[in-house]
């Protein structure tokens, strides 16, 4: 079997880094997506879901020296569901009302909107050894026409 979950939205937090027992980085965020829309009833809606992404390797490196809160990302990964239920994470918020945290393990990470966007000075993830970032300029032989 295989999946592949793919989520645009904003960090939530700026990322924290940390490092495993053999020494591989593992990077974390908090991500939002959010969907907007208008009900029947003519009011504007809007639904957010928080999701817990944790990127390793190289990548976690770049992730956590170039992102900073609000910076607009796209991550391509997978869900890590809780071993004890097989499904989100459920706790009880403070107020006493459910939630669900939802875990992606990030394959891949994208760097999207201009590095003015919640984003630190620096590079960008091409100039740091990384693939190309969505809506960066490429050269003249990479244009479709």
């Amino acid at each position: 079997m295989y999946q592949k979950v793919l989520i645009v939205g904003h960090l939530g937090a700026d990322p924290e880094m940390r490092y495993l027992p053999n020494g591989d980085p593992v990077t974390n965020f908090r991500m939002a997506t959010s969907e907007r829309w208008t009900g029947q009833d003519g009011q504007p809606q809007e639904r957010t879901v928080w999701w817990r992404v944790a990127v390793f390797g190289r990548q976690a490196e770049v992730c956590n020296q170039y992102l900073a809160k609000g910076r607009l990302v796209l991550v391509e990964g997978r869900m890590d569901p809780d071993p004890a239920t097989g499904g989100p994470r459920v706790f009880t918020r403070q107020d006493g009302t459910p939630g669900a945290s939802y875990e992606l393990r990030a394959l891949n990470v994208r760097f999207l909107g201009s590095r003015g966007e919640g984003a630190a000075p620096g590079p960008t993830l091409r100039e740091a050894g990384g693939p190309p970032v969505y809506g960066e300029p490429q050269g003249e032989e990479d244009l479709p026409f």
